[in-house]
């Protein structure tokens, strides 16, 4: 931005040298008799700026007009702003002064005083007092050969910084910033690197160890363990307690950091994806020499003689340049050379110019600057080629449409000859669309254009801009910014003084940004052209991750319900402990205080609270996640957290995304209806055959004579039809009609591509609906050959033939307000003269298409209408009516009049245009026939939505998407049940309303919910809590137009609410928030980003996927993990009650009945292996339980670990642990080495019959595990002499013992566990016919 001009009244008065005002040489060009004097002109200048400004194209601008011929024509947009000849003449006598110097010299249009990557942007200049004048000149003559510091170089209003190396300044993203374009910041911004990372080196042990250890069991066991560094305290071996614990910590953070290991490779993937990077160096000598080969010595005597230059009449300047000009053909030199490098994703800075083709991902937050077609690339690494014909004068072009009959009389005339681009259009003002449903999930392509200030300009002009940027933000729909370009030619000029340069209008010039000159991060360039943007956001400051929740760790239900039934054995250890203490007496005790005594026995028991149930989850776990990544009907899944795989067996809320979740983003054709005949699969070839017939133009005798052109009123066509009965010509020309209707009525461009050596057609457009049609017709015969702004070319697939002609006169574009979109054309004949245009000279029609909603009341009156539209809309068809009308030439001229005069009306402009159009056009238009688009559905969408309704899954829908398309793909999906009634509530604005929609709903719990997001945020920030008890009663809820931050509000909101566990699913980076939100996240690897399955906790290719993952892989995890805390629990609660039988026997001394090994040994080797086994079990077969889905219903109330079974558990382990030590004490000893091989080998032959007992479907694994254990203790039995009495082991005494003790121990729970099955059989077993 520049200062405001500070007044020097004794500024001298130089009309010779006044300023090189482009407008000064615009006006003496255009009419150089009647031009006043050089002040005058300053001063029109300095009045005309603003609105030299406010227009799109420059004033600048029109100087194209006195340039006389082709030759000049092909000067870029930034050779017009560049001085003149003396000008670059000085410059090149500059960088001649001194050849010992280089190619690395600085010209004069650059900072003298910088390297050659600092910033090569010029800010406007300020004026300075006549002795600074002077300093400036003498310093300029200087800079060529010195290098001044960085107080003596050009002042400029944008601080540089002097060298590379300088340390740049944090830049608060809480302000606005300048982007230099192409150049170094003064600012330092954050990287461009994608984190879905949990923990940083730093923050991994504390982090992680916080998390453990608020668990209660792992503090409880580390306070344990502590103990034991007490000598009073300490019963055992150290290692004891200590190994046990560190090994689940171990393990624990060792799979955390696994997991976070391979989150930071796969984001390494997407960081390292290649992307072409503009860079820009300043021209050599050598450079400089090939641009003004003509003139070299002529600027090399002026660079010795600078002073002696006096300017001369400035008429015959521009004459003796454009003489030049056209002589030589030679534009002037670039401001810079660019030069393209691929540069990894991560490595793309603020300020770089990306190159970006179709099918590429946005890697970071971009104003577009150019965009131009493949067909023709301009010269962004050869500056010296321009295009053909500069578009500045004329940005629309007037393509062949109106050539005569020498462009007709070819049939099928190349795409490329009709100026087919995306078309003459994206050549001109930068079109390019782009696709954005990985942002905001609508299905719609947007079109972006780059500014009208930036299009025109060379690449190697790029180093002059700069782009002033708001702060980041996340709305996705609004972005306001400007970009400024400033003066070609900066630094020393001998002929103009500073005072008048000042005024001259060569201050940068300023342009609005808004969204459609940008693309946001992780969109996906869709036009087949190449696009020139620069960086503007990266990173953390992109919208996508401004709208994505940080990582958290998840933990799932099943650790918090095992942390509660690890605070009631606490409790229990804890009062046996001083119950224990208190049966003996608490001042009975000698030499020991009862406190240490109680402490004594907290360590006894603390086996009850297993410590190695830890270790047995977490490898569950780590055996579930590989069974997920190995099935083969689920092949590509990946389990990227590894912590909650029991989760997926408790889920009761399921919201999905819509785009390109349960559909898969492709529109088709399936559908049409002429009023009286239906059309859809097999029968479209029947619509083809009319088409053949109605299109078949009879090839010309006369090669010289132009084809035969169709319009709607053609009549030569009887002939061929004249054997048909009169109903089927009826038909056949409605069919024809509304193909032709659909051929005409749209905004699609066909652009041309090869693959493969093969020249393939292929269509773009804003919505994926028109190209779905436009495809269609080409199926049936009627192919769209060129678009452009000014007409349509149609072609006979038949015979290869243009048929149809039409120039564009209107076009009404579709919006979401009107849904609508009409077209007026007039159809040519092919007798046009190639002069132009003729409003006189063919038919003009209206057609248009819309929504039934509000066509219903446009198009004549009929009787099927509403009929036909609601049975496609019942088939989840998005519908189309299609209408025409004929206008007469006078009827269209008196509509355009009002109509031009409506649209620049400065109050109620767009009312009054609607008005214009309700009342000429759409009125009684002829109805031609409904078309039915579908949304294709993801592979088994239908059938994996109706089995997750059956487990009792509650499904929402939350899409970005329209109201419209969201209703469709609900209807389609079956999401919505048939005849269920659909409750919409849309742009709901007051709270009264809202409540009305409320008493409804609670009348009515039966209905769908259609919600949008503007009144779904007006819910939850007025009726928060009524609206979620609400909602989630609802059998389905859909939410269209959701902000990534409304779909993760939602998914808190309902965990909040319900408590319950919750799922989101989808594949765009719109939904990494609602992923991370929800208690499991689970990821589709979409076609154009890994956004969300990189940031989802599984990852799986196709939604149908799902079904497999929950009621089968879930409900294995959850069944076999509750399953193993259950016995780990037994296992260390059976040993503790034997415990205390010992300590009460011999008198309440806590002293340890199993020691050392014993201990180590029963809770590793003995039972581990055969315990752990467990989760390879499973009730029921992954057929039946796909077949009754109900199963899945019962997991979620959570019976398989509740305080019921715990409590059953907690009994039998208590009579089991009394009869096997108590048996064992009377039929042996009460304290000895006999008595204690007794009880222990009781208790592991206990446990592992206990694991047979609880096996529902054996495994090859369990047997081994179980006859390997057994094997295993009997073969180490000879080495436990320290602690068994090895002579009573080899006696019969020793056998009958313990098989009378396990048999009581053992037969009284397996006989109840059967009665009960009898009476109360489990519903697995129901099904199973058991």
């Amino acid at each position: 931005m520049s200062s405001r001009p500070l007044h020097q009244p004794d500024a001298p008065e130089s009309p010779a040298d006044d300023s090189d005002s482009d407008l000064d040489l615009d006006i003496q060009e255009l009419d150089p008799i009647t031009t006043s004097s050089p002040g005058s002109t300053s001063r029109r200048d300095r009045n005309t700026q603003n609105e030299r400004r406010a227009g799109h194209i420059p004033l600048r601008n029109l100087r194209m007009s006195g340039l006389r011929n082709l030759a000049n024509r092909n000067r870029g947009y930034g050779d017009l702003g560049r001085r003149r000849d003396t000008d670059q003449d000085d410059l090149h006598g500059l960088l001649n002064d001194d050849p010992e110097d280089g190619p690395n010299r600085h010209s004069a249009g650059s900072f003298n005083s910088v390297e050659d990557d600092a910033p090569l942007l010029q800010a406007t200049r300020r004026r300075r007092s006549s002795s600074v004048d002077t300093f400036n000149r003498v310093k300029s003559n200087l800079g060529a050969h010195l290098r001044l510091p960085s107080f003596m170089s050009n002042a400029s209003s944008q601080p540089i910084p002097d060298d590379a190396d300088n340390v740049e300044d944090e830049h608060d993203p809480a302000s606005s910033r300048t982007v230099f374009v192409g150049a170094l910041q003064t600012a330092r911004f954050p990287p461009n690197a994608v984190s879905n990372a949990k923990y940083t080196p730093i923050s991994f042990l504390p982090r992680t160890l916080y998390n453990e250890f608020s668990f209660f069991f792992n503090m409880y066991f580390l306070l344990v363990a502590l103990s034991q560094a007490i000598p009073q305290l300490r019963i055992g071996y150290l290692s004891t307690y200590i190994v046990p614990l560190v090994c689940v910590l171990a393990i624990t953070l060792g799979k955390e950091a696994y997991d976070d290991i391979d989150r930071r490779r796969r984001d390494n993937e997407a960081n390292s994806e290649g992307y072409t990077v503009l860079t820009f160096e300043n021209p050599g000598t050598g450079n400089a020499e090939r641009y003004h080969a003509k003139k070299k010595l002529k600027s090399a005597v002026k660079g010795k003689k600078r002073k002696s230059l006096v300017s001369t009449d400035r008429l015959s300047d521009i004459q003796e340049e454009e003489d030049r000009a056209e002589s030589s053909g030679a534009p002037q030199p670039p401001s810079t050379v660019v030069h393209e490098v691929v540069r990894k994703s991560r490595d793309l800075k603020v300020g770089d110019v990306l190159k970006l083709g179709k099918d590429q991902r946005v890697p970071a937050d971009v104003v577009i600057l150019k965009s131009y077609t493949n067909e023709s690339v301009p010269a962004a690494t050869e500056p010296d080629v321009a295009p053909v014909e500069s578009l500045l004068v004329d940005p629309i072009s007037d393509p062949p449409i109106d050539q005569g009959a020498e462009t007709i009389a070819e049939g099928h005339e190349s795409t490329s000859k009709l100026g087919n681009t995306p078309s003459a259009d994206a050549g001109g003002v930068g079109e390019t669309f782009i696709r954005t449903d990985q942002l905001d999930g609508e299905t719609d392509w947007k079109l972006r254009l780059g500014s009208p200030l930036t299009q025109m300009l060379e690449p190697s002009e790029f180093v002059r801009l700069r782009v002033i940027a708001g702060k980041p933000d996340k709305k996705v729909n609004e972005f306001i910014g400007t970009v400024e370009l400033s003066p070609k030619s900066k630094g020393y000029d001998p002929h103009v003084p500073k005072a008048d340069e000042e005024g001259d209008g060569n201050d940068a010039e300023t342009a609005p940004l808004t969204i459609d000159n940008t693309a946001w991060c992780n969109t996906i360039l869709a036009s087949n052209a190449t696009t020139l943007a620069v960086v503007v956001y990266t990173g953390p400051q992109t919208r996508p991750a401004l709208s994505t929740s940080p990582s958290r760790s998840k933990t799932g239900l099943l650790e918090y319900e095992i942390n509660s039934l690890t605070k009631i054995l606490c409790a229990l250890t804890l009062t046996l402990s001083i119950v224990l203490v208190a049966l003996e007496g608490f001042e009975h005790v000698e030499g020991i205080k009862w406190y240490v005594k109680i402490m004594r026995f907290l360590v006894l028991f603390s086996t009850i609270v297993p410590i190695s149930l830890r270790v047995n989850l977490d490898m569950g776990k780590t055996v579930y996640s590989w069974f997920i990544q190995r099935d083969q009907g689920i092949e590509g899944a990946v389990v990227r957290t590894s912590t909650i795989p029991e989760e997926l067996g408790r889920i009761e809320y399921l919201l999905s995304d819509k785009t390109g979740t349960l559909t898969q983003n492709e529109m088709e054709m399936k559908k049409i209806h002429v009023g009286t005949v239906s059309y859809a699969n097999e029968a479209m070839d029947e619509v083809a055959s009319y088409i053949k017939q109605g299109f078949s133009v009879p090839a010309p005798t006369d090669p010289s004579q132009p084809s035969i052109l169709i319009t709607p009123s053609s009549t030569f066509l009887a002939t061929t039809t004249a054997t048909a009965t009169r109903t089927r010509r009826e038909i056949g020309s409605r069919v024809r009609d509304v193909v032709l209707a659909l051929a005409i009525c749209h905004n699609v461009t066909p652009t041309i591509e090869e693959e493969n050596g093969q020249t393939i057609t292929s269509y773009q457009a804003s919505s994926p609906d028109e190209i779905a049609i436009v495809k269609w017709t080409e199926a049936v015969g009627l192919r769209l050959m060129h678009r452009d702004r000014k007409g349509m070319l149609l072609q006979s697939v038949d015979t290869g033939r243009s048929v149809v002609r039409v120039r564009i006169l209107e076009i009404f574009p579709f919006t979401s307000d009107g849904k609508r979109m009409g077209i007026i054309v007039q159809f040519l004949d092919g007798s046009e003269s190639a002069s132009g245009a003729n409003i006189e000279a063919g038919e003009i029609w209206f057609y248009q298409k819309g929504a039934d909603t509000v066509m219903t009341s446009i198009v004549a009156a009929n009787d099927w209408l509403d009929e036909e539209t609601a049975n496609m809309a019942r088939e989840g068809l998005r519908t189309l009516v299609v209408g025409r009308k004929k206008m007469s030439v006078q009827q269209y001229k008196e509509f355009s009049t009002n109509y031009k005069e409506a649209s620049v009306a400065i109050n109620n402009r767009d009312a009054g245009m609607a008005r214009v159009v309700s009342h000429y056009l759409e009125r009684d238009l002829e109805l031609l026939g409904v078309t039915g688009v579908e949304d294709k559905l993801q592979k088994d969408v239908k059938p994996s939505l109706e089995l997750l309704r059956n487990a009792g899954i509650k499904i929402w829908m939350l899409t970005g998407d329209k109201v419209e398309t969201a209703r469709c793909v609900a209807v389609s999906a079956k999401l919505v049940a048939r005849g269920q009634y659909i409750h919409t509530i849309a742009k709901l604005k007051r709270k009264d309303n809202a409540q009305d929609h409320l008493d409804f709903l609670r009348s009515k719990t039966d209905a769908c919910l259609l919600i949008d997001g503007e009144s779904l945020s007006l819910f939850l920030t007025h009726f928060r809590t009524e609206f979620i008890s609400l909602a989630v009663m609802l059998p389905a809820v859909v939410a269209c137009r959701c902000s990534p931050t409304q779909k993760a509000d939602v998914a808190l909101l309902i965990r909040e609410h319900t408590k319950k566990r919750i799922c989101c699913i989808g594949d765009g980076g719109n939904d990494v928030s609602m992923i991370q939100a929800a208690d499991v996240g689970v990821g589709i690897v979409g076609k154009e980003g890994r956004q969300a399955s990189l940031a989802a906790d599984f990852s799986i290719t196709q939604f149908c996927h799902l079904t497999k993952l929950l009621v089968w892989h879930g409900r294995n995890s959850y069944k076999r993990s509750a399953k193993l805390a259950q016995f780990v629990i037994h296992r260390g609660l059976i040993i503790s009650v034997c415990q205390t039988m010992y300590s009460i026997a011999i008198k309440f001394e806590p002293e340890g009945l199993y020691k050392d090994w014993l201990m180590v040994g029963y809770a590793t080797v003995y039972t581990m292996a055969p315990v752990f086994s467990l989760v390879l079990d499973k009730d029921v077969d992954e057929k039946l339980a796909n077949l009754y889905p109900e199963l899945y219903k019962e997991l979620t109330t959570g019976a398989s670990l509740s305080y019921r079974t715990f409590f059953v558990w907690v009994f039998v382990s208590i009579y089991q642990g009394g009869m096997i030590q108590g048996l064992s004490q009377i039929l042996t000893e009460v304290d000895g080495p006999r008595m204690v091989a007794v009880s222990f080998t009781v208790l592991v032959l206990n446990e592992l019959c206990m694991v047979a007992f609880e096996i529902t479907t054996w495994h090859p694994v369990m047997v081994f595990s179980l006859l390997g254990t057994l094997l295993l203790y009997l073969g180490s039995i000879p080495f436990l002499g320290r602690y068994f009495d090895l002579g009573f082991i080899v006696t019969w005494g020793f056998v009958w013992r313990v098989a009378a003790i396990g048999a009581i121990s053992l037969i009284p729970p397996y006989a109840g566990k059967l009665i009960r099955r009898a009476v109360k059989p489990p519903s697995y077993r129901k099904v199973q016919a058991i």
